[in-house]
């Protein structure tokens, strides 16, 4: 890939008694950092809602924290697709190792889900795209940006039993949601803006918060969260890839120029039509097909970037594959796209069970797709993912130990295996590194990974809190940029 992704994974948690699932949560965040088993935990108050000891930067490189009730997960810094579903698949690995060792792995389960079918909440898998603050960001280019992400959820969507209110009707006795229909986002009921900066009560397609964690004079960071968690490897590849190809059209200024009339409207629109017919209006007035308007969007990707690496050509052949196949043989995802997979599952299921839509079974069986044990999950059961996205289960056990080692990374993760033992009260984040009594080490370029800097860093905040032997200074340490 051609930037910076990462992605952050809100997970459901299952067990026999309501009550338990706060503690449970909380003794799985637990094991994961208690002797630094996985990475160190915040002595510091990060905000309002996270004070020291809510989670921790991970030896991997990414984090974990609780997160409004959730364990969240977030996959270190990656720069290509197959290390976003290594790092992506070692937060399930890491999880099920937990459940195991504190011997709830047979009364608890954890899921890559986005609704609660009990209360009707939402939770989410927000995703991060560096991009350069250079790109154009014209009227054009945003809104067309927007059309695909609006319309890229025919393949990236993981598909629900039931609906919920729509968030502005919230309340309104008279407009409750249904439970005898399926389908295609998890998330789309619960967007109500195209673009917005908060989060939590007005959900948008695009959150325009300018929050890059990285050189705000380079970068800027696309903050997506109307998207559903991914079960497949080709669904999480297709959405991270594409969305990634998409923001190399944009920052080229080689975008279509497809804006949608209403983008809010048309993302609920096709998420309650899973049998089709796929068409949205355009702002110029016209009427068109929605696999049309992505092909439009592939082409131009293609004509672009088609050569430049072998990443690029597989993604850009098994795109433009799923696309032909959304058209004229929706079978031929069942394995690769979530929706269409669970689609198919449930009506295999409902017609040997002589069951409806409406059957609260559906919504029991909804919920074991997302299981994150490959030994219950029903969509993993099911799973065709192509040949150049397969990964072993020896990269996954890598990806949980060690960082990526063409990003920041690998500093990060330097840093706090240097810290481990050393006394030091220490501050992590994304983009800096601190000690209690001693300079700060800046990390404002997400593509550096020189981790030697790490160690004279550490030797000056020794000596300048005077927890190490003194040594004489060998001049100033200079920082890129």
């Amino acid at each position: 890939m051609n930037r910076i992704v990462g992605l952050e994974t809100e997970y459901g948690c299952l067990v026999g008694d309501l009550s338990e699932v706060p503690e449970t949560i909380r003794r799985v965040r637990d094991w994961v950092f208690d002797g630094h088993r996985h990475g160190l935990i915040d002595l510091h108050q990060r905000d309002w809602d996270e004070p020291a000891g809510n989670g921790g930067f991970l030896l991997n490189g990414g984090r974990v924290y609780l997160d409004m009730g959730h364990l969240e997960y977030c996959t270190p810094e990656c720069r290509s697709l197959l290390d976003v579903l290594r790092y992506d698949c070692a937060g399930d690995r890491m999880i099920l190792d937990a459940l195991k060792k504190l011997r709830l792995d047979h009364t608890t389960s954890f899921i890559r889900n986005n609704v609660d079918h009990y209360s009707g909440a939402t939770f989410g898998c927000h995703e991060n795209y560096l991009v350069r603050r250079n790109a154009p960001l014209s009227e054009t280019n945003v809104q067309s940006l927007l059309t695909f992400l609006t319309l890229r959820m025919l393949y990236t969507s993981a598909g629900r039993v039931g609906t919920t209110m729509a968030a502005e009707f919230r309340g309104d006795a008279t407009r409750p949601g249904r439970d005898d229909t399926f389908q295609i986002s998890q998330r789309a009921d619960y967007i109500n803006n195209d673009l917005f900066e908060w989060v939590q009560f007005n959900r948008a397609i695009i959150n325009t918060r300018d929050e890059p964690l990285a050189d705000p004079r380079r970068y800027r960071r696309l903050h997506l969260l109307h998207g559903d968690t991914s079960v497949l490897p080709a669904t999480l590849l297709l959405k991270v890839g594409t969305t990634a190809l998409v923001l190399d059209l944009l920052e080229t200024d080689q975008m279509p120029a497809m804006i949608l009339d209403d983008a809010v409207g048309a993302f609920r629109q096709l998420s309650h039509l899973p049998d089709g017919p796929w068409t949205v209006a355009l702002a110029d007035g016209r009427t068109i097909g929605a696999v049309d308007v992505l092909k439009e969007f592939w082409s131009a990707a293609r004509r672009q970037f088609f050569g430049r690496d072998e990443e690029t050509d597989h993604l850009l052949k098994i795109w433009g594959d799923a696309l032909e196949s959304l058209e004229s043989n929706r079978g031929a995802l069942v394995g690769r796209i979530d929706w269409i997979t669970k689609k198919w599952l449930l009506e295999q299921f409902m017609a040997r069970e002589g069951l409806d839509w409406s059957d609260a079974w559906l919504k029991s069986q909804d919920l074991e797709f997302h299981q994150v044990d490959p030994a219950k999950s029903l969509g993993l059961a099911l799973a065709e993912t192509p040949e150049p996205w397969k990964i072993a289960d020896a990269e996954i056990r890598t990806a949980l130990e060690s960082p990526p080692k063409d990003t920041r990374a690998a500093i990060r993760s330097h840093a706090m295996r240097q810290l481990i033992g050393k006394g030091l009260p220490y501050h992590l984040d994304w983009e800096i590194l601190g000690v209690e009594g001693g300079n700060a080490l800046p990390l404002p370029d997400p593509f550096e990974t020189n981790a030697s800097r790490v160690d004279e860093w550490l030797a000056e905040c020794h000596e300048q809190s005077g927890s190490g032997p003194r040594k004489p200074r060998q001049g100033p340490i200079r920082f890129p940029g």
